[in-house]
């Protein structure tokens, strides 16, 4: 299904696909929460499979700073066997400004635990791709300038025929300086968690927040991007999705014959683009669950 909301002269416009959207219905959060758990202590540690140009991160206390990585041209890549946040820990991507993207992949085993802050320098678009799956915790929150993609894709594509995988391989990685065109995703792809309240994870006015996994569940977690773009997209079944630049930052395009997972928002979920001008939101998914007083919003706010 493929649910899209846009504001048009403050109203709103909405298409469907052939699948409904379940209101209060029987999708549950506890097969997600069963699959993860809670947020565990963890920590961002290099994978040294960049060759002489690795990740390097420098702890202190719950902060780890990440430096070094790889640059070519505007690309910025860093590889990690575990990549995660403690409770009011952070993650403090040490980058140039110039960067335009910063390309993160976890190529070890375990989930991503985010339950504090990524931080990133400049405008960059950052991409967390971890294919056994993400959940961000309650303290969850974001301090980036540029867009914000969260993937359990096995790989990011590029223009030029290479990827970046988090699938270990033989032989030194390829990068390029050409730009991000999709990702790929094989079977068994991880699932996404957002418990993140508050504030929740929030990007700079007309930026986007993309979450593309297997299933997606907003469990009381808050999505903002005002006047921007948020895209939810739910895949089942191996199979690339496109990433098409706006001037939001990206969207997403979904192939006719990929099959598609489910999306549920529970316990007052919010994902909201209101501004004065502006904002939408895109929905792939097979079923979308909105129950438990939660809400996807666009359109002009207050004031």
């Amino acid at each position: 299904m493929y649910f899209q909301l846009s504001p048009i002269l403050g109203r709103w416009g909405v298409r469907l696909g052939l699948v409904g959207v379940v209101i209060g219905g029987a999708i549950t959060s506890s097969s997600f929460a069963n699959a993860f758990g809670t947020t565990a202590l963890a920590q961002v540690v290099p994978d040294n499979t960049l060759g002489g140009e690795n990740s390097v991160v420098t702890s202190t206390d719950s902060v780890d700073t990440i430096s070094g990585g790889a640059t070519r041209g505007g690309n910025l890549f860093h590889s990690f066997q575990q990549f995660s946040v403690p409770t009011n820990g952070a993650a403090i991507f040490n980058n140039a400004t110039n960067i335009q993207n910063i390309l993160t992949r976890v190529t070890g085993s375990s989930v991503s635990n985010i339950d504090g802050l990524i931080q990133a320098n400049g405008a960059a678009i950052l991409f967390l791709l971890n294919p056994n799956g993400i959940v961000f915790g309650q303290n969850a929150r974001l301090n980036i300038g540029g867009s914000f993609i969260a993937t359990t894709a096995s790989s990011i594509n590029f223009a030029d025929g290479t990827q970046f995988s988090a699938i270990p391989g033989t032989g030194a990685p390829l990068l390029t300086v050409s730009v991000p065109l999709g990702l790929q995703f094989g079977t068994g792809s991880g699932n996404i968690i957002n418990r993140a309240s508050g504030v929740g994870l929030q990007v700079q006015p007309g930026r986007t927040i993309g979450l593309v996994s297997g299933n997606i569940n907003l469990e009381g977690g808050r999505l903002t991007a005002e006047g921007g773009r948020i895209e939810l997209g739910a895949v089942a079944a191996p199979g690339v999705v496109g990433i098409n630049p706006d001037s939001s930052g990206f969207r997403f395009s979904f192939p006719t014959d990929l099959a598609l997972a489910d999306i549920s928002l529970s316990n007052t979920a919010l994902v909201d683009v209101r501004a004065g001008d502006g904002g939408s939101i895109a929905v792939n998914t097979r079923n979308l669950a909105l129950f438990g007083g939660s809400a996807l919003v666009a359109g002009i706010g207050g004031n």
